[in-house]
């Protein structure tokens, strides 16, 4: 995650309208309950009022200082928003339509991971070596976890399991409600990308690209792609993750087959987001372009150059594509 300064800016309009979250098939709810949204994609296609032609006209509704700042992205859930500090390691809940501080809770270290929200809980790594499961309402502590290092990775949440990374190089299943490890798989780097779970299997990044079975934590495959730190993206059959060889790459999600690369002029630390058939990513500076990709060949439809780092990672919806840069701005693009 890349740093937001100290403030947490709400833009207007954007948690009223704005339907991000876990939710079922065919409805749309008002939240982002995870780092990759719950289909993998990063991608919000219930998203209504925001649209190309009104986006350039939003402002802050309300803004929130942060002691020390802050390097997780916001989760949004059921009208509040969640957000994990820095220099003052704590799990914040904010009221989404005003900013009003609802609870915050004290962890044992910093806190570079993005908080995830289900079931009434919400989930989320610290540099104390430990994940933490808080009550979504009232902040109170449900229960730890703790790994053999230091955890930078946003969990992810399915079917009743908290899928994290840690930096002694495992990736961790335990059990959403108890917190009980239900399966360990060890890899060859520390794991600071966030999992991605689609269709029983956890992909995830670390030396190279890891697909484990979601039930067993078996290993299905591995990609080689020269060092990751970039969650992947699931859509269509097709993993899209970026990586520190200059690259963003296609994976057949089954098989973990190249489908194609596009080289960037540096590393990739930008997680991609997939929307109708295009792959948007980000490069680090001095290359600093937002990219979109043609998700079945990998051609550059086009490219926007940020002057910055551009490390963080897309959201789409609705036609427009939202990515924040290390100078603290936040850019919207129009689909082309």
């Amino acid at each position: 995650m890349k740093h937001i300064r100290t403030l947490v800016l709400i833009l207007f309009a954007c948690f009223a309208s704005v339907a991000w979250g876990q939710q079922p098939a065919g409805k749309c709810i008002n939240s982002w309950a995870q780092f990759h949204r719950y289909n993998m994609q990063r991608y919000n296609p219930c998203e209504k009022v925001l649209t190309v032609n009104n986006v350039g006209s939003l402002g802050v509704l309300w803004s929130y200082p942060v002691p020390g700042g802050m390097y997780s992205s916001p989760a949004v859930s059921n009208g509040v928003v969640y957000f994990g500090s820095w220099d003052s390691p704590e799990v914040y809940a904010l009221k989404a339509s005003t900013g009003a501080k609802l609870w915050s809770y004290t962890v044992g270290g910093s806190i570079y991971s993005s908080p995830a929200v289900a079931n009434g809980m919400v989930y989320v790594g610290s540099w104390d070596n430990n994940v933490y499961a808080v009550n979504a309402r009232t902040g109170t502590k449900l229960w730890s976890y703790s790994t053999g290092a230091s955890v930078w990775s946003s969990p992810a949440v399915a079917n009743g399991v908290v899928y994290v990374g840690s930096d002694d190089w495992s990736v961790y299943a335990l059990n959403a409600s108890t917190g009980a490890l239900l399966w360990t798989y060890t890899t060859g780097n520390g794991v600071r990308s966030s999992p991605a779970v689609a269709n029983g299997v956890v992909y995830v990044a670390s030396d190279q690209l890891y697909a484990l079975s979601a039930s067993t934590g078996a290993l299905l495959w591995t990609y080689p792609a020269g060092g990751l730190t970039s969650s992947p993206a699931v859509a269509n059959g097709v993993i899209y993750v970026g990586s520190l060889d200059h690259n963003v790459y296609a994976l057949n999600a089954s098989t973990g087959a190249k489908l194609w690369s596009y080289t960037t002029f540096n590393q990739v630390y930008s997680s991609p987001a997939v929307a109708n058939g295009v792959v948007y990513v980000g490069s680090e500076f001095p290359d600093g372009n937002v990219n979109a990709l043609n998700a079945s060949t990998g051609a550059l439809l086009w490219s926007y150059y940020t002057a910055d780092y551009a490390g963080s990672s897309p959201a789409v919806a609705n036609g427009v594509v939202y990515v924040g840069s290390d100078y603290g701005d936040v850019y919207a693009f129009g689909l082309k």
